[in-house]
């Protein structure tokens, strides 16, 4: 019995100005095609892979994270190309969010990912190579590039040895047509497994038009531009049906989508927030810092404090009892917010927070339950003293109702 085609490279609208399918009804069309699994391979980002993973596997369908990504060959002199990553498994996970973070944080207006990168970054991951149009091997075969082409296929061989599908598509586009012969003419000759794909971006072919003008819009064009982006009416979501009919003549084509399937086992789950460990200057523990910042901020603030409100006039006795006030509601806050292991986070907040002061950054004095925390007072986080206007710690952080502190 044949394996059924499984679409490896599909768009939502997390592919922003690009994608018309939201995760749900994707999911949906998926399930009535009786897909049993989907890859989501959004352009340059993984938004979607929480909500795609817990959606797919709601419905019994296998949910494959993946990614569309722009390549820069070890040369750059060549146009940026596009291939596809798939994740096998964890380790896949982090080092395709640790490429897609690496490549955004460099802040091009076109992102794109070094081939030194990926080839430090590969474990975990299956590399599809790409479209016609803009694919890594088939775009410099379509410039009659065949040199270029063959030195990018040995490179992707060593960083992805068993790893490594060529890709084909069928939209009906001239850059298609040249560009196959020699894709299986490499896939044949290097012994590598070819595979079919189709670029789906909306979910029917009658919504070919509306992706033009969505395109359009992304682009600040309209349909009567010649030079606008141009894609064909079938980048939509087929059926096995119609794939098969489609590539009839390479039934190897389709049987290795569910082989790359079978290949990957991993799917985003839930769980709880993830906080940076603070690094102090000192290289002491983040605990025993934020204790000793806090109360040298205090200390700082209640000089503020007794100048303001003119206590330090009254007796020694007064000026103690309002400075124990302050120290005993710092202690019992600190200890809470140890004890629930929020120390990096008060740290973090605070140094951005007085960065931005420092470069006159306007920064608000404090809104919501965060203001109710002296320790944040304390660290400079908010300018509000929160004994003086009576403002509750407890309705920011409670150890009784475990949750993130968020300062507004």
């Amino acid at each position: 019995m044949s394996s059924p085609f499984i679409h490896l490279r599909t768009h939502s609208s997390y592919s922003l100005a690009e994608g018309m399918m939201p995760i749900k009804p994707l999911i949906e069309k998926a399930a009535k095609m009786q897909q049993p699994a989907l890859a989501l391979t959004d352009t340059f980002n993984s938004y979607g892979a929480l909500e795609f993973s817990e959606a797919a596997s709601k419905a019994g369908i296998q949910p494959i994270i993946g990614a569309q990504v722009m390549l820069q060959d070890d040369t750059a002199d060549d146009a940026l190309c596009e291939v596809v990553l798939l994740t096998q498994n964890k380790d896949g996970w982090i080092n395709l969010s640790l490429l897609l973070s690496r490549a955004l944080l460099a802040g091009k207006q076109d992102p794109f990912i070094p081939v030194a990168d990926l080839r430090a970054h590969s474990s975990g991951l299956i590399i599809l190579t790409g479209g016609a149009k803009r694919g890594f091997l088939a775009a410099p075969l379509v410039e009659n590039r065949a040199d270029l082409a063959k030195k990018r296929l040995a490179a992707l061989m060593t960083i992805f040895p068993e790893r490594l599908y060529i890709e084909l598509q069928r939209h009906g586009t001239e850059a298609e047509t040249i560009a196959e012969p020699q894709l299986l003419d490499m896939a044949y000759t290097n012994n590598i497994p070819i595979v079919a794909t189709n670029d789906c971006y909306f979910a029917s072919q009658s919504d070919a038009e509306a992706h033009s003008v969505l395109l359009c819009i992304s682009e600040g064009k309209t349909l009567f531009h010649d030079d606008r982006r141009h894609e064909t009416n079938e980048h939509y979501f087929k059926s096995d049906q119609d794939m098969r009919a489609l590539f009839s003549d390479l039934p190897e084509a389709i049987e290795n989508t569910a082989h790359i399937a079978r290949r990957c086992a991993f799917a985003v789950e839930k769980r709880s927030p993830l906080l940076p460990p603070f690094a102090t200057p000192d290289g002491s523990d983040e605990k025993v810092w934020l204790r000793n910042l806090s109360h040298q901020g205090l200390a700082e603030r209640l000089v503020q404090i007794k100048a303001l409100t003119g206590v330090s006039a009254y007796a020694e006795a007064d000026v103690q009892a309002m400075t124990k006030t302050y120290e005993d509601r710092l202690n019992l806050e600190l200890d809470i917010i140890i004890k629930m292991g929020f120390s990096g986070y008060f740290l973090i907040v605070a140094d951005f927070i007085n960065w931005a002061k420092q470069q006159n950054i306007p920064v608000g004095p404090g809104r919501g339950s965060g203001a109710g925390s002296l320790v944040g007072y304390a660290l400079g986080i908010t300018d509000l003293d929160p004994i003086r206007w009576g403002l509750l710690f407890e309705r920011f952080l409670n150890p009784e109702r475990i949750s993130m502190p968020d300062f507004d």
